[in-house]
């Protein structure tokens, strides 16, 4: 059973991270660490981590001095981490106990290099589940582009594939990028439509601006990747599109 190393930022996350950490906890595959980077938060989030960690050596605390965003706390951890495989999980979201073997055993009988699930929204305001958000079987490094139905929380990577990588920092969108770079190294990324993980919303949250995520996606095209105007518009109205069926 190869090593999975659990990347999880945290910031002014003391409301819901130890759900998080107990959904680790209770996965059926036991061989992981949990590398929690604290960026700099000024509640309990320390304080809490530090007492799991206490109880168990596999869940290890990084802290920033100072807050560096979430691209760079998701980079300090993969720096530090140990694993073959990687795997993200936000302070906030969960797992389903079964998640991590499952997306392994799938990864390993397939020979993949990047996978992610289905995942369901979880409403904080009421504790209740919601929508299933069902996913495509395969992504190409161009399909990324106008579709964002890899969600941070479901992705595992084979890094003895793959080899090293980090997050671009940015604004939003930081993960399709890691993503889309990833596959350009020649792989393909498959989906497994079962639903693995619990996605938290709330109305602040910026899956509840689909405003602000849209002007975000339309940077990503045009500053980050440097996409003409009608390059950037074919994209985006297929994102757009995707997006749509996606939460229908």
């Amino acid at each position: 059973m190869k090593l999975i190393s659990i990347i999880t930022p945290a910031f002014n996350a003391e409301k819901y991270i130890k759900s998080t950490i107990e959904s680790v906890l209770s996965q059926t595959y036991q061989n992981w660490e949990m590398l929690i980077v604290d960026d700099c938060s000024s509640d309990n989030t320390v304080k809490i981590v530090e007492d799991y960690c206490g109880k168990d050596n596999r869940i290890k605390l990084i802290k920033h001095s100072s807050n560096k965003g979430v691209a760079v706390a998701r980079n300090t951890a993969l720096s530090l981490s140990k694993g073959d495989y990687i795997a993200f999980l936000d302070s906030d979201d969960m797992w389903m106990p079964c998640k991590l073997d499952v997306q392994y055993r799938f990864m390993e009988d397939n020979g993949y290099a990047l996978t992610y699930t289905a995942y369901q929204k979880y409403i904080s305001e009421t504790e209740k589940k919601g929508k299933i958000i069902n996913v495509p079987h395969k992504m190409t490094p161009n399909a990324i582009f106008y579709n964002t139905a890899i969600a941070c929380l479901t992705v595992m990577v084979n890094r003895e594939l793959v080899g090293d990588f980090e997050m671009p920092v940015l604004n939003h969108f930081e993960d399709q990028c890691t993503w889309q770079s990833i596959l350009l190294r020649g792989y393909y990324a498959y989906g497994l439509n079962e639903n693995l993980a619990l996605y938290r919303i709330s109305d602040s949250s910026l899956t509840a601006n689909k405003g602000k995520a849209a002007s975000r996606q339309w940077d990503v095209y045009r500053k980050y990747y440097g996409f003409s105007v009608i390059k950037s518009a074919v994209y985006f109205f297929g994102y757009a599109v995707n997006a749509i069926i996606k939460h229908l």
